[in-house]
């Protein structure tokens, strides 16, 4: 648990389905709704979340990005939740030159850079992106700020990054973490339990 406080527990959502997910587009800080799909997930995770907590009240911590808060705006009447604390330490890195392309459109112009996504490590090569070391000092800084629990509404390659400090992971270990929608990962006590349905 690398910088992360005794007693931190962390409910850790990735946001619904979006449109650009669903057509392949990488959105990196750019935005596309949810689908209905995405909103049926939220409201899915709203009611796992309320079955997990009972009556326990914890802060809301949300990706300044539309997608996010569009998600944790769903999520809150279950949790019976207050205003979410806008971070933007939890928002998606950003792609530069790639957001809203595809996975394609990007292969044909910078010459097939773009992998799979059991391994995110070229995410990093995007032209005016993030860098891998400014992405996973914000991550840091957030995680070792905590000092409670919390639920936390972020993105894909965000949470492989939370998920992989908190485990003490490598950087292609956390870089490879699955992301799927539709689940919600806690961690506490050092390990992490995937929630599902």
């Amino acid at each position: 648990m690398n910088g992360v406080a005794p007693g931190v527990e962390i409910y850790l959502v990735r946001h619904g389905e979006t449109e650009w997910n669903r057509d392949g587009r990488l959105q990196g800080q750019q935005n596309s709704s949810l689908t209905a799909l995405g909103r049926d997930q939220a409201e899915q995770l709203g009611r796992i979340l309320a079955s997990r907590l009972g009556s326990r009240k914890l802060p809301l911590h949300v990706s300044p990005l539309g997608r996010a808060r569009e998600t944790a705006e769903i999520i809150r009447p279950f949790v019976d939740n207050p205003e979410p604390l806008v971070d933007s330490r939890l928002q998606e890195m950003t792609l530069g030159q790639w957001e809203g392309l595809t996975r394609s459109e990007v292969n044909a112009r910078w010459n097939g850079v773009v992998g799979d996504d059991s391994n995110a490590e070229w995410w990093f090569l995007a032209p005016g992106g993030e860098s891998y070391e400014h992405f996973n000092a914000r991550v840091s800084s957030w995680l070792g700020g905590l000092n409670g629990p919390v639920i936390a509404v972020s993105h894909g390659i965000t949470t492989r990054m939370i998920r992989g400090k908190y485990l003490g992971l490598s950087r292609k270990e956390s870089l490879s973490l699955p992301v799927p929608h539709g689940v919600i990962w806690r961690l506490a006590g050092g390990s992490i339990e995937t929630i599902h349905e």
